[in-house]
């Protein structure tokens, strides 16, 4: 029996030296990486950027022209693991040498698990480097889903050396950052960023039409028709969503992050100009507005205005919610109120504030003059990827805003 003691306590002793002592990380390679991420019976490719300082790992994700920062990224012997940015998703992979292979999960969906891989050294989303301008314009495009319902967009497309850049413009936000490349009649585009996943197939039938597929996530499915049309306009984004009849000023009163009951007519906000920002931390065009706000804030804070983010989450328990905030906080450098209000669904935020008629879509915006009344709803978000129409936005905003803040 103390033999066996012995020999019990050599091998945990044994065990404890070789796992203390084994390096981690080693084999973890750093510089550029292409990933790829399966969906669908499609394959979406992107680029990070693996970085180590001071023994942290960092990454930068890459979609397009925009350059994510995730910096919340571990490794243990083999297997590396980073959180992407503000979601609640991460990618899991097994380091091999120069490749890795895993799973990109979304911890807030059911069983969401798509097959990840990636291999060290490859520059550029793709291999091919020779597409054309047939595609470059302004594109009227009329969208129909699964349930032969239809949505109508702007695609913008336009060719910049070897890479094809674009997005689609709804009447509720874009499509964000899109880029892809073109062979022979047909366009692919894509966009990951870190939280969804895009891949449009495009296929020119001539001059002026194009068709095409779009897949979106695990399950989203569209079909798609555009025809160039330099004057394509979408509906006013500021006639969508509208106070019924009766009323000229909002009420609400939601948890901040502390609990505390939070509403319009507190003290900080009397005599101020105001804006509530219907949100989630889940929605891309959220995470644009977002960015863009938290700038406005800082240079305007101090003019009498403030702006109050209504979080509308992926579920409903509070502390969850919170956290997601939060973490969004944190990586936007947000310094403005922010407080939870439900569940991230149409119906829910309606419900909440039932003095509009319709809240139809994440995000919108309701500006509020000093007097607490409304003035202007701004339904969806117009991003930077939209180019002269973000610019256009930003403009008109500035615009109405220092009219607002000066009466």
């Amino acid at each position: 029996m103390y033999k066996k003691i012995l020999f019990f306590a050599f091998m945990a002793s044994f065990f404890f030296i070789s796992c203390e002592e084994k390096p981690t990380g080693q084999g973890l390679k750093t510089g550029i990486w292409r990933g790829e991420i399966s969906t669908q019976g499609q394959k979406i490719p992107f680029n990070f950027v693996i970085s180590k300082e001071k023994k942290k790992f960092k990454i930068d994700l890459i979609n397009g022209k925009e350059t994510i920062g995730l910096d919340e990224v571990f490794l243990l012997d083999d297997t590396l693991s980073f959180n992407l940015h503000i979601f609640d998703a991460e990618i899991k992979a097994k380091v091999n040498d120069d490749k890795l292979s895993g799973y990109f999960i979304k911890n807030y969906s059911t069983d969401y698990k798509l097959p990840f891989t990636a291999e060290f050294n490859l520059k550029g989303r793709f291999d091919y480097s020779q597409s054309s301008n047939k595609f470059d314009g302004k594109w009227e495009t009329v969208f129909t889903k699964k349930d032969s319902s239809k949505v109508r967009a702007i695609g913008l497309v336009q060719k910049n050396d070897s890479i094809i850049n674009g997005t689609f413009l709804t009447a509720t936000g874009d499509y964000r950052y899109l880029d892809g490349y073109s062979v022979k009649d047909t366009m692919f585009l894509y966009s990951f960023d870190g939280n969804h996943l895009y891949k449009f197939k495009i296929v020119s039938q001539n001059d002026s039409i194009l068709k095409g597929e779009f897949w979106s996530g695990r399950e989203g499915y569209r079909t798609f028709v555009s025809k160039k049309n330099i004057n394509a306009k979408l509906p006013d984004p500021y006639s969508l969503t509208f106070l019924k009849e009766g009323y000229d000023k909002i009420n609400f009163s939601f948890p901040n992050l502390d609990g505390e009951l939070v509403s319009l007519s507190d003290e900080k906000y009397k005599g101020k100009v105001v804006i509530v920002q219907i949100f989630g931390t889940w929605c891309p065009n959220c995470m644009d507005e977002t960015k863009f706000y938290s700038k406005w804030y800082e240079k305007n804070k101090d003019r009498g205005v403030e702006i109050i983010g209504l979080a509308y989450e992926t579920k409903p328990d509070f502390d969850y919610a919170k956290s997601r905030v939060e973490t969004m906080i944190k990586q936007l450098n947000v310094e403005y109120d922010f407080l939870i209000a439900g569940t991230s669904n149409n119906e829910s935020a309606s419900k909440s504030l039932p003095m509009l008629n319709q809240v139809i879509s994440f995000p919108t915006s309701i500006i509020i003059d000093k007097k607490g009344k409304v003035q202007r709803i701004h339904t969806g978000f117009t991003g930077p990827a939209t180019g002269e129409y973000y610019e256009e936005f930003v403009e008109d905003f500035n615009v109405f805003m220092n009219n607002l803040i000066l009466e």
